[in-house]
């Protein structure tokens, strides 16, 4: 059987309310309006191997041990639960940076996840497919269908597709990874305590460019304030796609990765080649997000 291929594509948090942190298992509650883009890792799969993983590409190292990596943790989740699963050898190559906010592992998981169940046949619907998900990572279950759409709960409630226009982008993360951890101690929340803020704007399926960047504009990401304590290098990032003409920017997830939206796709190529040059050792990705 040849090989069978997929995309992980990374996900961009637009938005990022943390509604508190709950008193009966002390997670952080969210509400969050993710987008993924067209830049991404791939993931192939060997059916006629046993069960394996590989990594290449530009960000490989950074990756960690392959025996600890999600992909092989998803497909072991599957397994748990698929008597007689069809498994094979994964090959991921790996280009989107490592603890930067942009659910790499996790959409490298879910990519795992849509080829096994390919291979068996399987939607991706099926409740061992969700389930799997949901135990190999909180951000997994929203990448098993990369299209734009609400996330609530821990990562656990999953919306509907938004069908939002495509925005044209750019991505940038400084070289520094982040674990999200450090953040989420440096928000400082206690067990049960809520965070005030001003409530998350209603998203309305079909948005196009102009009207979706006016709904999420008065949003937010709560991490952003201590994600900058922890990385100060965010601000200065922020501040670079600031005075290169964007429509608005923003950190995604725990940071350090920070995007920008542009009015158009001449707009973002413009800001990344300029940023590129003035800063060589960032990682700079123009692309859409939908």
């Amino acid at each position: 059987m040849p090989l069978l291929a997929d995309r992980a594509p990374a996900k961009v948090n637009l938005t990022l309310h943390i509604l508190g942190r709950r008193a009966d298992d002390g997670y952080h509650a969210l509400e969050s309006l993710v987008a993924f883009a067209g830049t991404a890792d791939r993931l192939t799969l060997d059916p006629a191997a046993p069960l394996g993983l590989t990594v290449s590409g530009p960000t490989a190292g950074p990756a960690g041990p392959t025996g600890d990596n999600l992909v092989l943790r998803a497909a072991r989740h599957l397994a748990a639960r698929v008597p007689g699963l069809r498994m094979g050898a994964f090959h991921l190559t790996k280009r989107l940076p490592v603890a930067a906010g942009i659910g790499g592992g996790s959409s490298d998981a879910a990519a795992a996840l849509r080829l096994l169940a390919r291979l068996n046949g399987l939607p991706l619907d099926d409740a061992a497919v969700v389930a799997a998900a949901r135990e190999t990572g909180a951000d997994v279950p929203v990448c098993l269908d990369p299209r734009a759409r609400m996330m609530r709960g821990v990562g656990d409630e999953i919306g509907a597709p938004l069908d939002l226009a495509p925005l044209p982008a750019v991505l940038i993360n400084p070289g520094v990874p982040v674990p999200t951890a450090p953040v989420f101690k440096a928000l400082g929340l206690a067990v049960g305590q809520s965070l005030p803020g001003a409530e998350h704007p209603t998203i309305d399926e079909g948005l196009g460019g102009e009207a979706l960047v006016a709904a999420i504009a008065p949003a937010r990401n709560d991490l952003e304030p201590p994600a900058l304590t922890v990385a100060p290098v965010i601000g200065t990032v922020l501040a670079a796609l600031r005075e290169r003409g964007c429509r608005l920017a923003r950190m995604s997830g725990s940071g350090a990765t920070v995007f920008a939206l542009f009015a158009d796709r001449r707009g973002a190529v413009r800001a990344a080649s300029g940023l590129r040059a003035a800063h060589p050792d960032w990682w700079v990705a123009p692309t859409f997000l939908r």
